[in-house]
């Protein structure tokens, strides 16, 4: 126990020991410190200070380089001034003898100018002198003139003008009979040019229709199913088409023959769906025709829409786009009425284009000149009056309407857009591939014309023109007269109606002409 409380004790006295030795130590330390400290302080003071001095040193001598710097700049700046006014000083100088010098020059040019006017006063004088015994003189010798021609001065002039007024309108006859003819060859190789354009544009495609067309059939008995008992079938499809069906020999096809285009299609269509369908009986065939009618009006109105829409004609009445599309199944020689329409309201376009008239009016009325086919085996009369008719009807203008009628030469061309469709008419009827019709076959068919003419009696002369659509026949007036030229072109048009093929009508005009012949010895 007591060894505990020693040890005790001797630890407590130990710490006690140790804390005084380390209390010792750190004042120590602090002594030191502080000491360390205020040397810091004593040797930052002097530094500072030495700092200071330096710093006041640099200012002083910034000082005396910026009054050195300021005193240079006022020198450069008062000799740059001093430069600058003697400059001014010699540029007034020279102005001033500039001026000098023109004063100089003015003065003398004045005194020139008075000379000169005074010159100019001397020679007006004179001049008026000189006039004076000009006009004396010239008074004498008109006096003299006068005397001499024994006529006055008024009709002296008026011989002279006489004779140059006749002068003038022979130079004037020649001037203008050679502008016509340069300008009659200008026209008409510009015309060329224009035409040649207007076909190298236009590309449309002719498609050659027959009057006959071949169903083919799938085989040979089929042809008993459409004749059907004791020719039932067939006579039905004839009585309701109005086509006459040819069952022939020919393997394997059915020809439809017919005038109408129309009616041969829908007859077409008809038997090919009964082909299809198999069941041909009078009430099938009865229905058939209907559908097929239906279809060929539908067709119809697409042709008549898209034929409007390819030349860009619109607003045109829904009943002239249906006889439009109609047209796609009327020929001309071969030559397809619609694809024709096209192809001379595009020609007349062209030509439009280069002229510098409508388009527009060119295209559409190129469209409609021949309407009047659509409907001419229905109507009475020719295609010319019937389109003209059907363009009045539906609300065409005045200019479209005599381009139908004009465009065969019937009636005299009043704008430049019929001349152009009569001239578009011609070109897509006569260029080359456009119709079947060859050219020797269309020469004989004028000589033919023409002969048929020259064999009436009392006829002198026949010009077959119109690309045979019209005769003119010239009759000999002693041998006939003028109430016989109306029957003399009646009989013609007999003949010719029961002798010649030919398309569309041809005109026949009978002319008498008297004359009355004198000589003078």
């Amino acid at each position: 126990m007591c060894a505990i409380i020693y040890f005790v004790l001797g630890l407590v006295i130990g710490i006690i020991v140790a804390v005084a030795a380390s209390f010792i130590s750190f004042k120590k330390g602090i002594d030191y410190r502080k000491r360390v400290a205020e040397a810091e302080i004593g040797s930052a003071e002097q530094e500072a200070k030495r700092i200071i001095n330096d710093a006041q040193k640099v200012a002083e001598n910034k000082k005396r380089e910026a009054l050195l710097e300021a005193k240079e700049e006022i020198h450069r700046s008062r000799v740059e001034l001093d430069r600058e006014i003697k400059e001014r000083r010699n540029e007034i100088q020279r102005s001033e003898r500039r001026l000098l010098q023109k004063e100089e020059s003015l003065e003398k040019k004045i005194e020139s100018l008075e000379q000169k006017e005074e010159m100019l006063s001397k020679w007006e004088k004179e001049i008026h002198l000189m006039q004076e015994q000009t006009a004396e003189i010239q008074r004498k010798q008109v006096e003299e003139l006068e005397r001499i021609s024994g006529l006055t001065t008024e009709e002296a002039k008026e011989y002279l003008l006489r004779n140059i007024e006749n002068e003038v309108k022979h130079e004037a006859a020649a001037l203008i009979k050679e502008l016509e003819a340069k300008t009659r060859e200008e026209a008409d190789r510009k015309a060329r040019e224009i035409i040649s354009l207007a076909i190298q544009k236009c590309a449309a495609d002719h498609v050659s229709e027959a009057t006959v067309s071949v169903v083919p059939l799938p085989n040979d008995e089929m042809k008993g199913r459409i004749i059907g008992r004791e020719g039932r079938n067939i006579r039905t499809l004839e009585t309701l088409t109005g086509i006459d069906l040819i069952i022939d020999d020919t393997p394997e096809a059915v020809i439809l023959s017919g005038f109408d285009p129309i009616r041969r299609e829908v007859a077409r269509i008809t038997l090919e769906k009964l082909i299809l369908d198999g069941r041909i009986h009078p009430a099938r065939i009865e229905e058939m025709v209907e559908k097929a009618k239906k279809e060929v009006e539908t067709i119809i109105r697409q042709e008549g829409d898209r034929a409007a829409f390819e030349t860009g004609v619109h607003n045109l009445h829904p009943e002239l786009i249906r006889l439009l599309g109609k047209l796609k199944f009327r020929t001309s020689y071969g030559q397809n009425v619609l694809n024709h329409s096209i192809e001379v309201a595009f020609l007349a376009g062209v030509m439009a284009a280069e002229l510098g008239v409508d388009v527009n009016l060119a295209k559409r009325a190129g469209l409609l000149h021949d309407i009047g086919k659509a409907v001419d085996h229905e109507v009475e009369g020719s295609h010319v009056t019937i389109g003209a008719e059907l363009a009045k009807k539906y609300r065409e203008g005045s200019e479209v309407v005599n381009a139908i009628l004009a465009h065969h030469g019937d009636v005299e061309a009043q704008s430049i857009i019929a001349v152009l469709v009569q001239a578009a008419d011609t070109i897509s009827a006569a260029r080359p591939g456009a119709r079947r019709e060859t050219l020797e076959s269309y020469i004989k068919r004028l000589e033919k014309l023409e002969e048929i003419a020259n064999s009436f009696a009392g006829v002198e002369k026949s010009f077959a023109i119109q690309a045979g659509r019209e005769i003119r026949i010239m009759v000999k007036p002693e041998d006939v007269s003028d109430d016989d030229i109306v029957l003399k072109a009646r009989e013609i048009v007999k003949k010719i109606e029961s002798e010649l093929e030919y398309p569309g009508q041809i005109k026949v005009t009978v002319l008498r002409e008297t004359r009355a012949v004198e000589y003078a010895k």
